[in-house]
């Protein structure tokens, strides 16, 4: 077992870690945690583009009026405006990275496009990979400083907290953290600790993210004594490519925005009847449109047509989905794509303030793994890289400029496997987790039910002892890492949709189908943290 030291340890490589870390680069010995290759997270299957205010003819209060919309009644006002008003900045930040946005044919402008809930072209993008464009970009930058270490397959399990007698308060000092490659748990000790792994959708059985998204950082600041907030609210993509072999392929928002059509088995189409958006309505109203006439129709399947664009335009446009398709014999010049709803997005998180800071001192939490207040009951498209950028920026200054003063304490407990055994029993993991992702996707999912929330808080409380028992007993490992960490994120999502007696955004409840007149969040608290400051005082004597 290795003992490591930096300045700044970010759990999680995507946008808003290795911007982060790219900020503080000139003044602090950063360590970037990857839990499996760089480029398995959900940043490199980002498609859409990120939204900013980069046109004469739009306008930051535009922009946050179709936030504050999209979001039915529960994003924070001056966290909109936060993000929004920073949002060129970051978009040229980026740029001067060497980000390749497209630009219109024949000018040298960028090409903008319009998703669901926007009123204006806003979208910047890199062709339809605007992820893997501003990822890879991201990652040579930072290959080029020497102050950060990139350390791939390593996975965080439980987030290191000591009492500081200084300030006479408990804070992050750290992680231990599973080596992967050398089947390890390591410690590492910083001064200050960023969670920026990404969401947790693969808490469902379906879902348009890669398996890395199974909620560590959420479920570890739990377990540290941090607030979640608006668990409930996961928004699932309205259109994800299906085909037996396609597994988690996301099809664009985009498509819709330049045009496509939303079909029903017999070619007719249907948004109109469920909003006058039509395609281009906020995503939990067409993923609710879509999970309804598939199930009044018993359809495995709905589908998206661009088929009547010029075809060139299609291949500029959408070179990803176009060959991806052709993968599977869809011609999307010719044919409709065969589409169903799936997990994308875990609105919920970490609470924080507008520098990224948790309840807990010196831990920090930014992108789809915090919860800032920006999306509300329903993620608006191309906010998502936006805030990972926005909030990356604000929380590396924030770090930077106390850094000098924070001391590392003594070194932490080694972990202590001491009592455990190799397992020789993994298909208790591999059923586990397989029946928690089902009955999430059944109890839990894009409509609901207080009887099924039910069915679904037992289930995760036998699950729960099981893992629990499991844990205690045997050697950890990636899969029991993750197991551990989903079944967690699965009980603050089932709390917190018992919580909130309403339909709103993302949330709908056939036992409650109306909206609330008092917009409210969902807070949970951990109980055996409320009175941290006392349980300092006595620790530090």
């Amino acid at each position: 077992m290795k003992h490591h030291q930096y300045d700044v340890l970010v759990i999680g490589s995507g946008a808003a870690g290795l911007t982060l870390a790219l900020h503080l680069a000139d003044r602090a010995q950063v360590a970037v945690l990857s839990k499996a290759s760089l480029q398995e997270g959900s940043t490199w299957f980002a498609q859409g583009g990120i939204a900013a205010v980069l046109d004469d003819s739009d306008s930051v209060e535009a922009h946050v009026n179709d936030t504050l919309n999209a979001g039915a009644g529960l994003c924070h006002p001056d966290t909109v405006r936060f993000t929004v008003e920073h949002g060129k900045q970051a978009i040229q930040w980026l740029i001067d990275q060497g980000v390749d946005f497209t630009r219109d044919s024949g000018r040298d402008d960028y090409h903008l496009t319009k998703e669901g809930g926007h009123s204006h072209r806003r979208i910047i993008h890199s062709a339809d990979a605007t992820g893997r464009a501003v990822h890879s970009t991201l990652v040579e930058q930072v290959k080029q400083h020497h102050s950060i270490t990139l350390l791939e397959h390593h996975i965080a399990i439980d987030l290191i907290t000591q009492a500081d007698a200084g300030s006479r308060k408990v804070r992050c000092t750290g992680a231990y953290v599973y080596n992967r490659d050398r089947d390890q748990v390591d410690t590492f000790q910083a001064r200050a600790v960023v969670l920026a792994s990404g969401g947790a959708s693969k808490v469902y059985l379906y879902t348009s993210n890669p398996d890395s998204a199974s909620g560590d950082g959420i479920a570890m600041a739990w377990r540290a004594g941090c607030r979640v907030a608006n668990m409930e609210f996961n928004q699932f993509h309205p259109t994800c490519l299906y085909h037996p072999k396609a597994k988690s392929f996301l099809v664009t928002e985009a498509l819709r925005g330049e045009g496509a059509h939303l079909q029903l088995p017999d070619g007719s189409r249907f948004m109109q009847r469920f909003d006058p958006r039509g395609e281009l309505a906020p995503r939990d109203i067409v993923a609710r449109a879509i999970d309804h006439e598939m199930k009044r129709l018993g359809s495995d399947c709905l589908y998206l047509d661009i088929s009547h664009k010029p075809a060139a335009f299609i291949a500029a446009h959408f070179p990803t989905v176009k060959q991806r398709c052709l993968e599977f014999g869809i011609d999307i010049t010719r044919d409709p794509i065969p589409v169903v709803p799936a997990a994308h997005y875990t609105c919920g998180g970490v609470v924080v303030d507008t520098n990224g800071c948790t309840d807990l001192e010196q831990l920090y939490a930014i992108g789809e793994t915090s919860f800032t207040g920006l999306h509300g009951a329903n993620r608006m498209a191309s906010n998502s890289l936006l805030e990972c950028v926005v909030y990356a920026r604000a929380a590396a200054a924030h770090i930077g400029a106390g850094l000098e003063h924070i001391a590392l304490l003594g070194q932490p407990p080694h972990w202590d496997e001491s009592r455990v055994t190799n397992s020789d029993e993994d298909v208790v993991i591999s059923h586990n987790w397989d029946e928690l992702r089902r009955f999430m996707w059944d109890y839990v999912g894009i409509v609901r039910t207080r009887k099924r929330l039910e069915r679904a808080t037992h289930r995760i409380k036998l699950l729960q002892k099981e893992i629990a028992e499991y844990y205690s007993n045997y050697k950890v490992g990636n899969d029991l890492i993750e197991l551990r960490n989903l079944a967690m994120v699965a009980e603050l999502i089932i709390r917190s949709a018992m919580q909130r007696k309403e339909s709103r955004g993302l949330h709908y409840s056939l036992d409650y189908p109306e909206m609330a007149a008092i917009a409210r969040d969902t807070i949970l608290v951990p109980t055996n943290f409320a009175a941290q400051d006392i349980i300092v005082s006595a620790a530090a004597g």
